[in-house]
């Protein structure tokens, strides 16, 4: 988050006090990893995702159209576990926030956390795992970054 030298963080940091969708738990088959059973056999993933957004409109209209639907962002995160292969689970959160963020533009911030509850490790665990967050006025493809420091 080098970003908030040149203060762009700082006005994003906000962002996460606010309105939010919410998805929680989702458990989805993929075959992500760095060794051959991995991609062979596939293995369980957990997901969670915070997709921020103004959510007053939708409060007042009650109609879906004003707001982005949970099992469209449902959707993104099951092509991507389910889709493609990549080795990283860092990469594999990077695909659901920065689809998240090009197909939705009233989604200000997303985050994403991904973890493997079967791992290879010697003791208990729940899972391992990443989370990321992602914004849109820096991470957003297609988009100038509005903050540049020189």
């Amino acid at each position: 988050m080098a970003a908030s030298s040149c203060g762009a963080m700082t006005e994003d940091i906000g962002i996460l006090t606010g309105d939010k969708l919410i998805l929680r738990g989702l458990k989805l088959h993929g075959f992500h990893g760095v060794k051959p059973e991995e991609k062979k056999l596939g293995q369980k993933f957990l997901v969670d995702v915070d997709a921020w957004m103004d959510l007053r409109l939708a409060g007042k209209s009650d109609l879906l159209s004003d707001t982005v639907s949970y099992t469209d962002i449902y959707r993104i995160e099951k092509e991507v576990v389910e889709g493609q292969s990549p080795n990283l689970l860092e990469s594999v959160a990077q695909l659901i926030a920065s689809t998240t963020l090009t197909k939705y533009s009233q989604i200000s911030a997303v985050r994403v956390k991904v973890g493997k509850p079967h791992v290879a490790v010697h003791g208990p665990l729940d899972y391992l795992g990443v989370e990321i967050i992602r914004y849109r006025s820096i991470d957003a493809p297609n988009r100038p970054l509005l903050n540049i420091c020189m």
